[in-house]
């Protein structure tokens, strides 16, 4: 099917699910959003996390950027895509939930290893959540040394460590891989990846 009836045909399925009946599930988001988890991802066009999760229009506030990274705390005159979503995310919508959401077969994170050959921004912005020492021989196991690095950045920001040191603000690390589709979730406890399933509920409250 051409990219773009393929677009159409989820277009039609889309209002015929959500903007039907009184109200429809757009027209209640219409008077605004509530979602309880920011999810950030990486822009791979395979590791689309509401699909993954199977989610409806206004469960997931959704950050997006090459190799999922969160960047460190820096209040200053630059632009910052990912902390402007984050603090709107937290401090206004007031999730309760971060997800870090990485995956394997990540080109992000291979040009983090290995760079970028004519890169204008690439090699910089995959250098914000560049974890310290020697990286992992394994592209996937890179990926999630920067998942880890990512999770100490979100706490580089102050409005959300005090969150988190409340009780009130979650940060969760999980792993998508692709041959597989499973994902994987970071057990405090193992100190290590462990399949996604109903004993990740204990973190989610």
């Amino acid at each position: 099917m051409p990219i773009f009836s393929k677009l159409l045909d989820g277009y039609a399925r889309f209002r015929n699910q959500y903007t039907q009946g009184q109200p429809s599930r757009m027209q209640e988001l219409s008077g605004g959003q509530q979602p309880e988890i920011v999810v950030i991802a990486c822009s791979d066009s395979r590791v689309d996390p509401a699909v993954l999760l199977q989610c409806d229009p206004g469960d997931l506030f959704m950050i997006r950027n090459v190799a999922n990274i969160v960047p460190p705390y820096d209040n200053d005159e630059h632009c910052h895509g990912v902390s402007t979503a984050l603090e709107y995310a937290t401090r206004h919508l007031k999730v309760k939930h971060i997800i870090i959401m990485g995956h394997s077969q990540c080109g992000g994170i291979n040009a983090m290893k290995h760079g970028c050959d004519g890169s204008d921004f690439i090699d910089t912005w995959v250098d914000a959540a560049r974890p310290a020492g020697d990286l992992p021989d394994s592209i996937d196991e890179c990926a999630k040394a920067v998942l880890h690095e990512s999770y100490q950045n979100c706490l580089s920001f102050p409005w959300i460590k005090s969150e988190v040191d409340n009780g009130t603000l979650l940060i969760h690390r999980w792993f998508f891989d692709l041959s597989s589709g499973t994902i994987s979730w970071y057990n405090l406890n193992k100190k290590d990846f462990t399949p996604l399933n109903e004993d990740v509920l204990q973190n989610f409250t």
